[in-house]
């Protein structure tokens, strides 16, 4: 009986066995299958219609060609213009949630110093960076990918785009080339290349998240900011700030600008200006000195649901035209309100910030081909846009003077600031640096001098005039207002 249950427990426990071995075999013993989902393979994937992208993932080409031409940019700040509002700009600009990626070290009374990013442009030493980097800055240090260290000059800045193009005395420098941030692709690999955290020339990967973004992160009194943010999440830190984004064919297709970030470091999400954007205003500062805006006088809002409710729009195509501005290159060209812009020389705009962008590519007399629907038609016309005073002149860069003991630069109001204020001139303050301004008075950046000792001072000639024959330790007044508060005067004494 023993026997006989010993067998039958062998037996059954080798059926067992075998079963479970032909189970085994028939259900997970088998090369794995790969459903590609008539996926096309990589090496036929076109990335600009011309060419073809290498087989496999491989960002060392890129980062070969892009490493050498990032600089690390060292802005140094007098201690009279280093207090707790400069040093920590990001809330009052754009709230805890988003930060400009540059560092600057806590308060004390001595130089301070920011960090950042550049990238150089030409093979004699331009170099495109961020504004909010150099802004304000009594020197910039540039230190090169081989270390060479040099002193830069400042050429000019625009902070409706937070770009700024400086200057080093160098030859036969490595540049990088400018791609076309059109012909950038959502779910495209980029690399973002910089100095976080003082740490040279680094390197991190990732795709395009998101085109045209708008943030909201740029504050200009006259409304010209233009957002239209190129969204990667690639790791870009405190430090990135105006350093290149590339694609894998080394092309330069953005300025890597903002992060969203509660903590102040990397959370997911980084903002770079696109190349296009960038090519035009570098061009500008280098030429002119100055941003040329061309603008087509319309206030103008992203077609929503609620929108194309409330006004009977058909769909969600387009650019709404709320008004129109008087004089105007749109009105001149027959745009009405309620218009719906569809295309800008052919390129499709569907957000507010798109039609910006595609606008801010264009100077003061530049016509441009302009696409809308009206009545369930859709028309184009021809439109001329002008400059910010009304006509299609080259804007002029404005000319500033320096009287060194007050430690500020001064220049002529513009003649739409003078209509706007209602004045017959007056100088500005540019900007303050350390002098008897800053030490002795509450002037601040944008005080409209006036009048100075009861004289009256109507551009910075006169200024000169007047201050030149003040002797040494002699009391002056200097009177004005700001044109926030043009109804507010303001007398300041000082000795001189």
């Amino acid at each position: 009986m023993k026997l006989r249950n010993l067998v039958l427990v062998a037996l059954v426990a080798a059926v067992t066995a075998v079963g479970s071995a032909a189970v085994f075999h028939y259900f997970f013993d088998k090369e794995p299958v790969v459903i590609q989902n008539a996926a096309v393979p990589l090496a036929q994937v076109s990335l600009n219609g011309k060419t073809e992208m290498p087989t496999g993932l491989d960002f060392r080409y890129p980062a070969k060609v892009a490493t050498p031409t990032v600089v690390h940019i060292r802005t140094t700040y007098n201690p009279t213009q280093v207090n707790r509002d400069f040093y920590n700009p990001f809330r009052d600009w754009f709230g805890e949630d988003f930060w400009m990626p540059f560092q600057m070290p806590p308060q004390q009374n001595q130089p301070r110093q920011s960090s950042g990013s550049g990238v150089i442009i030409t093979s004699d030493g331009y170099i495109v960076t961020n504004n909010h980097v150099v802004e304000k800055g009594d020197r910039i240090e540039v230190v090169l990918f081989n270390k060479k260290q040099y002193e830069a000059t400042l050429v000019g800045s625009d902070p409706s785009t937070d770009l700024a193009v400086i200057k080093i005395e160098a030859e036969s420098l490595p540049y990088l080339l400018f791609g076309n941030s059109d012909s950038v692709d959502v779910g495209e690999w980029v690399l973002a290349v910089g100095n976080p955290f003082n740490l040279e020339s680094t390197v991190t990967a990732g795709i395009v998240s998101a085109k045209g973004r708008n943030l909201n992160l740029l504050r200009s009194r006259d409304n010209t900011a233009i957002e239209a943010f190129i969204q990667t999440d690639a790791a870009v830190n405190p430090g990135n700030s105006g350093g290149a984004l590339v694609n894998l064919r080394g092309e330069l297709i953005g300025i890597n600008t903002a992060i969203a970030t509660p903590t102040g470091t990397f959370a997911g999400y980084s903002f770079a200006v696109p190349s296009n954007l960038a090519h035009k205003v570098v061009n500008d500062i280098i030429k002119y000195g100055v941003v040329q805006r061309g603008f087509l006088g319309v206030q103008i809002a992203t077609v929503t649901s609620e929108l194309a409710k409330k006004e009977g729009l058909e769909d969600l195509a387009g650019v709404w035209i709320d008004s129109v501005n008087a004089g105007s290159g749109a009105e001149e060209a027959g745009l009405k309100r309620g218009d719906v812009i569809l295309k800008i020389n052919g390129v499709t705009v569907n957000t507010a910030p798109e039609l910006q962008e595609q606008i801010s590519r264009h100077r003061p007399g530049d016509r441009i081909e302009v696409t809308f629907r009206r009545g369930g038609k859709i028309r184009t016309v021809t439109a001329v846009l002008k400059n910010n005073e009304g006509n299609t002149e080259v804007v002029k860069k404005v000319e500033t003077a320096s009287i060194e003991s007050l430690g500020a630069e001064f220049a002529n109001l513009t003649s739409r600031e003078r209509k706007d204020l209602g004045v017959e001139g007056g100088v500005k303050v540019v900007s303050l640096k350390d002098g008897k301004l800053s030490r002795n008075t509450k002037i601040r950046e944008g005080f409209i001098i006036t009048s100075v000792d009861n004289k009256p001072v109507r551009n910075v000639e006169e200024l000169k005039a007047i201050l030149s024959q003040k002797k040494q330790k002699e009391i002056v007044t200097i009177a004005g207002r700001y044109p926030d508060y043009p109804n507010q005067y303001l007398a300041y004494s000082f000795i001189l």
